[in-house]
Protein backbone atom coordinates (compact mmCIF):
# COMPACT_ATOMS: atom_id res chain seq x y z
CA UNK A 1 0.00 0.00 0.00
CA UNK A 2 1.25 3.31 -1.14
CA UNK A 3 2.59 5.28 2.30
CA UNK A 4 1.50 9.10 2.38
CA UNK A 5 4.12 11.34 3.72
CA UNK A 6 0.63 12.96 5.71
CA UNK A 7 0.00 9.59 7.34
CA UNK A 8 3.50 8.95 9.30
CA UNK A 9 4.76 9.88 12.57
CA UNK A 10 7.93 11.17 11.02
CA UNK A 11 6.08 14.00 9.03
CA UNK A 12 4.17 15.44 11.93
CA UNK A 13 7.11 15.89 13.80
CA UNK A 14 9.20 17.61 11.49
CA UNK A 15 6.76 20.24 11.48
CA UNK A 16 6.62 20.90 14.91
CA UNK A 17 10.00 21.94 15.20
CA UNK A 18 9.11 25.74 15.01
CA UNK A 19 6.88 25.59 17.90
CA UNK A 20 9.07 22.98 19.75
CA UNK A 21 11.97 25.51 19.53
CA UNK A 22 10.00 28.50 20.91
CA UNK A 23 9.23 26.41 24.18
CA UNK A 24 12.84 25.73 24.22
CA UNK A 25 14.06 29.25 23.62
CA UNK A 26 11.51 30.21 26.57
CA UNK A 27 12.87 27.27 28.56
CA UNK A 28 16.40 28.36 28.32
CA UNK A 29 15.65 31.64 30.68
CA UNK A 30 14.00 29.38 33.85
CA UNK A 31 16.47 29.29 36.42
CA UNK A 32 16.66 25.60 36.89
CA UNK A 33 17.40 25.23 33.81
CA UNK A 34 20.03 27.64 33.38
CA UNK A 35 22.20 26.26 36.67
CA UNK A 36 22.11 22.99 34.83
CA UNK A 37 23.87 23.72 31.73
CA UNK A 38 27.52 25.56 31.91
CA UNK A 39 28.20 28.72 32.86
CA UNK A 40 30.83 30.37 31.35
CA UNK A 41 34.21 29.84 31.98
CA UNK A 42 33.55 26.19 32.62
CA UNK A 43 36.02 23.24 30.76
CA UNK A 44 32.84 21.15 29.39
CA UNK A 45 32.56 17.89 27.30
CA UNK A 46 29.32 16.89 25.60
CA UNK A 47 28.45 13.43 25.05
CA UNK A 48 25.98 11.80 22.83
CA UNK A 49 25.39 8.75 20.21
CA UNK A 50 24.26 9.62 16.45
CA UNK A 51 22.65 12.09 16.26
CA UNK A 52 22.91 13.55 19.55
CA UNK A 53 26.67 13.29 18.89
CA UNK A 54 26.44 15.74 15.63
CA UNK A 55 24.26 18.48 17.83
CA UNK A 56 27.19 18.40 20.85
CA UNK A 57 29.39 19.04 17.94
CA UNK A 58 27.79 22.17 17.07
CA UNK A 59 27.40 22.92 20.40
CA UNK A 60 30.62 22.49 21.53
CA UNK A 61 32.29 24.96 18.56
CA UNK A 62 29.54 27.69 19.22
CA UNK A 63 30.29 27.69 22.83
CA UNK A 64 33.89 27.62 22.01
CA UNK A 65 33.94 30.53 19.41
CA UNK A 66 31.99 32.37 21.78
CA UNK A 67 34.58 32.71 24.46
CA UNK A 68 32.71 30.99 26.67
CA UNK A 69 35.15 28.22 28.05
CA UNK A 70 37.01 25.16 26.21
CA UNK A 71 34.12 22.44 25.14
CA UNK A 72 34.86 19.19 23.37
CA UNK A 73 32.28 16.83 21.97
CA UNK A 74 32.85 13.02 21.84
CA UNK A 75 30.90 10.08 21.11
CA UNK A 76 29.74 8.70 24.06
CA UNK A 77 31.52 5.39 23.45
CA UNK A 78 34.96 7.32 22.51
CA UNK A 79 34.83 9.59 26.27
CA UNK A 80 38.42 10.65 27.65
CA UNK A 81 37.71 9.44 31.14
CA UNK A 82 41.64 10.53 31.67
CA UNK A 83 40.81 14.02 31.19
CA UNK A 84 40.17 16.23 33.83
CA UNK A 85 35.86 18.81 33.17
CA UNK A 86 34.48 20.90 35.16
CA UNK A 87 30.93 19.60 33.70
CA UNK A 88 29.90 16.99 31.24
CA UNK A 89 26.62 17.31 29.35
CA UNK A 90 24.97 14.32 28.26
CA UNK A 91 22.19 14.85 24.93
CA UNK A 92 19.75 11.56 24.83
CA UNK A 93 16.86 11.54 23.41
CA UNK A 94 15.53 8.22 24.97
CA UNK A 95 17.20 8.43 28.57
CA UNK A 96 18.34 4.74 27.92
CA UNK A 97 21.44 4.22 25.27
CA UNK A 98 24.14 2.33 26.44
CA UNK A 99 27.29 4.30 25.79
CA UNK A 100 25.87 7.39 27.10
CA UNK A 101 24.62 5.48 30.52
CA UNK A 102 28.65 3.67 30.90
CA UNK A 103 29.60 7.25 30.61
CA UNK A 104 27.15 8.88 33.56
CA UNK A 105 28.05 5.57 35.79
CA UNK A 106 31.97 5.84 35.16
CA UNK A 107 32.03 9.89 35.91
CA UNK A 108 33.11 10.37 39.56
CA UNK A 109 33.20 13.85 41.17
CA UNK A 110 32.85 15.44 38.03
CA UNK A 111 29.09 17.28 37.42
CA UNK A 112 26.70 16.22 34.97
CA UNK A 113 23.66 17.56 33.14
CA UNK A 114 21.61 15.04 30.60
CA UNK A 115 19.38 16.85 28.01
CA UNK A 116 16.90 14.26 27.59
CA UNK A 117 13.57 13.40 25.98
CA UNK A 118 11.78 11.05 27.93
CA UNK A 119 12.48 11.72 32.30
CA UNK A 120 12.06 8.87 34.42
CA UNK A 121 14.87 6.73 32.61
CA UNK A 122 18.36 5.21 33.62
CA UNK A 123 20.35 8.54 32.18
CA UNK A 124 17.90 11.01 34.23
CA UNK A 125 18.68 8.69 37.66
CA UNK A 126 22.31 9.03 37.00
CA UNK A 127 23.23 12.70 36.04
CA UNK A 128 23.03 15.53 38.80
CA UNK A 129 20.97 17.55 36.84
CA UNK A 130 18.07 17.09 33.95
CA UNK A 131 16.62 18.88 31.58
CA UNK A 132 13.43 17.26 30.29
CA UNK A 133 12.11 18.30 26.67
CA UNK A 134 9.34 15.62 27.04
CA UNK A 135 7.37 18.31 24.37
CA UNK A 136 9.60 17.39 21.78
CA UNK A 137 9.81 13.10 22.23
CA UNK A 138 9.25 11.49 19.68
CA UNK A 139 7.79 8.39 18.31
CA UNK A 140 9.64 8.07 15.38
CA UNK A 141 12.97 6.07 15.06
CA UNK A 142 14.52 8.80 13.26
CA UNK A 143 15.25 11.63 15.43
CA UNK A 144 14.13 15.03 14.09
CA UNK A 145 12.63 17.39 16.67
CA UNK A 146 14.67 16.18 19.50
CA UNK A 147 18.11 16.92 18.72
CA UNK A 148 16.94 20.31 16.99
CA UNK A 149 14.93 21.54 19.94
CA UNK A 150 17.74 20.36 22.20
CA UNK A 151 20.61 22.42 19.98
CA UNK A 152 17.76 25.58 19.96
CA UNK A 153 18.05 25.21 23.94
CA UNK A 154 21.71 24.88 23.93
CA UNK A 155 22.44 28.20 21.84
CA UNK A 156 19.60 30.20 23.54
CA UNK A 157 21.82 29.29 26.36
CA UNK A 158 24.44 31.02 24.89
CA UNK A 159 22.60 34.18 24.49
CA UNK A 160 21.76 33.50 21.00
CA UNK A 161 18.41 35.01 19.54
CA UNK A 162 16.44 32.62 17.47
CA UNK A 163 13.70 34.69 15.95
CA UNK A 164 14.98 34.09 12.51
CA UNK A 165 15.64 30.86 13.20
CA UNK A 166 12.69 29.80 13.63
CA UNK A 167 10.92 31.70 10.75
CA UNK A 168 13.78 30.49 8.80
CA UNK A 169 12.22 26.82 9.62
CA UNK A 170 8.84 27.85 9.12
CA UNK A 171 9.53 28.96 5.60
CA UNK A 172 11.82 25.71 4.80
CA UNK A 173 8.38 23.61 6.06
CA UNK A 174 6.74 26.38 3.42
CA UNK A 175 8.65 25.58 0.22
CA UNK A 176 7.83 23.06 -1.99
CA UNK A 177 10.57 20.18 -2.63
CA UNK A 178 10.57 19.86 -6.33
CA UNK A 179 11.57 17.11 -8.20
CA UNK A 180 14.83 17.79 -9.27
CA UNK A 181 15.79 17.56 -5.22
CA UNK A 182 13.99 14.48 -4.56
CA UNK A 183 15.06 12.74 -8.06
CA UNK A 184 18.42 12.64 -7.05
CA UNK A 185 20.97 9.37 -6.13
CA UNK A 186 23.92 10.91 -4.23
CA UNK A 187 23.85 13.51 -1.49
CA UNK A 188 26.90 15.04 0.07
CA UNK A 189 26.18 17.85 2.50
CA UNK A 190 28.67 20.27 3.42
CA UNK A 191 29.90 22.42 7.04
CA UNK A 192 30.18 26.03 5.66
CA UNK A 193 31.11 27.46 8.95
CA UNK A 194 33.04 25.12 12.19
CA UNK A 195 29.71 24.47 13.93
CA UNK A 196 27.45 23.45 11.09
CA UNK A 197 29.83 20.72 10.18
CA UNK A 198 27.99 18.59 12.58
CA UNK A 199 25.19 19.52 11.04
CA UNK A 200 26.28 18.85 7.77
CA UNK A 201 27.01 15.12 8.97
CA UNK A 202 23.24 15.12 10.75
CA UNK A 203 21.84 15.71 7.17
CA UNK A 204 24.07 13.07 5.75
CA UNK A 205 22.81 10.81 8.60
CA UNK A 206 18.77 11.62 8.18
CA UNK A 207 19.12 11.04 4.44
CA UNK A 208 21.07 7.35 5.23
CA UNK A 209 18.49 6.71 7.73
CA UNK A 210 14.91 7.38 6.05
CA UNK A 211 15.57 6.70 2.63
CA UNK A 212 18.60 4.95 2.25
CA UNK A 213 20.59 7.10 0.28
CA UNK A 214 24.31 7.65 -0.83
CA UNK A 215 24.52 10.27 1.57
CA UNK A 216 28.20 12.07 2.47
CA UNK A 217 29.09 15.21 4.64
CA UNK A 218 32.55 17.40 4.63
CA UNK A 219 33.57 20.64 6.33
CA UNK A 220 33.02 22.80 2.67
CA UNK A 221 36.46 23.77 2.28
CA UNK A 222 37.22 19.50 2.44
CA UNK A 223 35.36 18.80 -0.48
CA UNK A 224 37.78 19.98 -2.82
CA UNK A 225 40.30 17.61 -1.22
CA UNK A 226 38.77 14.58 -3.03
CA UNK A 227 35.21 14.26 -2.17
CA UNK A 228 34.22 16.23 -5.36
CA UNK A 229 35.38 13.33 -7.16
CA UNK A 230 32.18 11.41 -6.35
CA UNK A 231 29.60 14.42 -7.69
CA UNK A 232 28.11 14.04 -11.20
CA UNK A 233 24.88 15.14 -12.84
CA UNK A 234 23.07 13.06 -10.31
CA UNK A 235 24.70 14.88 -7.50
CA UNK A 236 23.39 17.33 -4.98
CA UNK A 237 25.69 19.30 -3.01
CA UNK A 238 23.84 21.23 -0.48
CA UNK A 239 25.74 24.06 2.19
CA UNK A 240 25.17 24.87 5.60
CA UNK A 241 25.98 28.15 5.94
CA UNK A 242 28.93 30.02 3.89
CA UNK A 243 30.49 28.71 1.20
CA UNK A 244 33.94 29.06 0.25
CA UNK A 245 34.59 31.30 -2.74
CA UNK A 246 34.01 29.36 -6.06
CA UNK A 247 33.41 26.05 -4.86
CA UNK A 248 29.68 26.28 -6.56
CA UNK A 249 31.34 26.79 -9.72
CA UNK A 250 33.19 23.88 -9.06
CA UNK A 251 30.34 22.02 -8.50
CA UNK A 252 28.47 23.02 -11.01
CA UNK A 253 31.51 22.20 -13.62
CA UNK A 254 30.89 18.30 -12.44
CA UNK A 255 27.54 18.64 -12.75
CA UNK A 256 26.22 18.57 -9.50
CA UNK A 257 22.94 20.20 -8.41
CA UNK A 258 23.53 23.29 -5.48
CA UNK A 259 21.94 24.65 -2.97
CA UNK A 260 23.15 27.43 -0.52
CA UNK A 261 20.52 29.54 0.91
CA UNK A 262 20.47 32.62 3.38
CA UNK A 263 19.01 30.89 6.04
CA UNK A 264 19.49 30.01 9.24
CA UNK A 265 21.72 26.45 9.04
CA UNK A 266 19.26 24.73 11.55
CA UNK A 267 16.40 25.89 9.41
CA UNK A 268 17.97 24.14 6.61
CA UNK A 269 17.95 20.77 8.28
CA UNK A 270 14.58 21.05 8.41
CA UNK A 271 14.56 21.04 4.75
CA UNK A 272 16.26 18.25 4.99
CA UNK A 273 14.51 16.20 7.10
CA UNK A 274 11.55 17.18 4.75
CA UNK A 275 13.65 15.86 1.53
CA UNK A 276 14.79 12.87 3.56
CA UNK A 277 11.10 11.68 3.77
CA UNK A 278 10.26 11.97 0.21
CA UNK A 279 12.95 10.60 -1.22
CA UNK A 280 11.91 7.51 0.66
CA UNK A 281 8.51 7.44 -0.04
CA UNK A 282 9.60 7.99 -3.80
CA UNK A 283 11.80 4.76 -3.22
CA UNK A 284 8.80 2.60 -1.86
CA UNK A 285 10.63 2.88 2.18
CA UNK A 286 7.96 3.83 4.92
CA UNK A 287 10.30 6.38 6.79
CA UNK A 288 8.40 5.52 10.19
CA UNK A 289 9.97 1.81 9.86
CA UNK A 290 13.82 2.29 8.93
CA UNK A 291 15.48 -0.82 8.22
CA UNK A 292 17.74 -2.12 10.50
CA UNK A 293 17.75 0.62 13.05
CA UNK A 294 15.84 0.94 16.81
CA UNK A 295 14.76 4.37 18.80
CA UNK A 296 17.41 3.27 21.15
CA UNK A 297 20.59 1.72 21.22
CA UNK A 298 20.95 -1.09 24.16
CA UNK A 299 23.65 -3.36 24.63
CA UNK A 300 24.73 -6.01 26.46
CA UNK A 301 20.95 -5.86 28.39
CA UNK A 302 21.69 -2.80 29.69
CA UNK A 303 17.92 -1.36 30.75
Amino acid sequence: MHTNAAQLHTTAEIASQPACWRRAVALATDPAVVAALPARGERVAVVGCGTSFFMAQAYARLREDEGLGETDAFAASEFPFSRSYDRVVALTRSGTTTEVIDVLRRLSGVPTTVVVGTPGTPATELADHVVALEFADERSVVQTRFATTALVLLRAHLGEHLERAILDAEQALADPLTPDLVERNQFTFLGGAPWTTGLAAEAALKMREASLSWAESYPAAEYRHGPIAITDEGSLVWVFGTAPEGLELDVAGAGGRWIARDRDPLAELVAVHRLAVEVALLRGLHPDTPRNLTRSVILDGTP
